[in-house]
Order: C-alpha cells, then sequence, then structure tokens
C-alpha cells in the first residue's frame, strides 16, 4: 500500500525563542523571527499548512500532504530563516530533535 495516499506525510516544526510567532493567511505563511520585517512564504496548494500557538509553548506549524519530498523541501526552507543556534538553542527546529549546545565564554581568571 502506498503510504503517502493512504496516510499522508507529516512534518511539526516549531519555533524556540522570545517572541516568534507564526500565523498563517490561507496558504501564506507569515513568521517573526527577530527580524526587522516579517517573512512571508507561500505554501504550494498540495501541502496543508496549521499553525497553531498553545498558551505557554512555542508556537508549532505543521505541514501536511502526500509528497514526501515536497514536504521536506518545504520543512528545510522554512528551518533556513532561523537556523537553530548552539549556543541558546533559539531558532526553528523540528519537534523532537535533538540541538547539541555549546559551553559559551569562560571568563577571564585574573
Amino acid at each position: 500500500m502506498v503510504i503517502g495516499v493512504s496516510e499522508g506525510y507529516k512534518k511539526d516544526l516549531e519555533l524556540v525563542g522570545v517572541g516568534y510567532k507564526a500565523t498563517n493567511q490561507g496558504q501564506v505563511l507569515e513568521l517573526s523571527l527577530g527580524y526587522s520585517h516579517n517573512i512571508f512564504f507561500a505554501i504550494p496548494s498540495e501541502i496543508s499548512l496549521k499553525t497553531e500557538t498553545p498558551k505557554g509553548k512555542n508556537p508549532l506549524i505543521t505541514l501536511e500532504g502526500i509528497d514526501k519530498e515536497l514536504i521536506g523541501q518545504i520543512a528545510a526552507k522554512i528551518k533556513s530563516f532561523r537556523k537553530v543556534e548552539p549556543f541558546k538553542g533559539k531558532g526553528v527546529r523540528f519537534v523532537g530533535e535533538v540541538v547539541r549546545r555549546k559551553a559559551g565564554k569562560t571568563s577571564a581568571k585574573k
């Protein structure tokens, strides 16, 4: 049985960071990722888009459709707008993705 047609594919992304927001008007995703401007990204009609912001949690973007490759490309493009940085862990990441953190600067000893 073909999984894409029978069940469909799904990718979830979460926005980690203070003031990061995601909303959608139809198939246009509006992202507020700490830049001086909002990012508007058109989603192809083959993919269904859903955004939600649970109270007290990180905003979520859900992409669903039958084309696994297209969903992966769109998710990677959204993630590229603000990649996860290794010091604070802020950015766009897949749900369940583990980010390797780095230690910050150590203070100079005198």
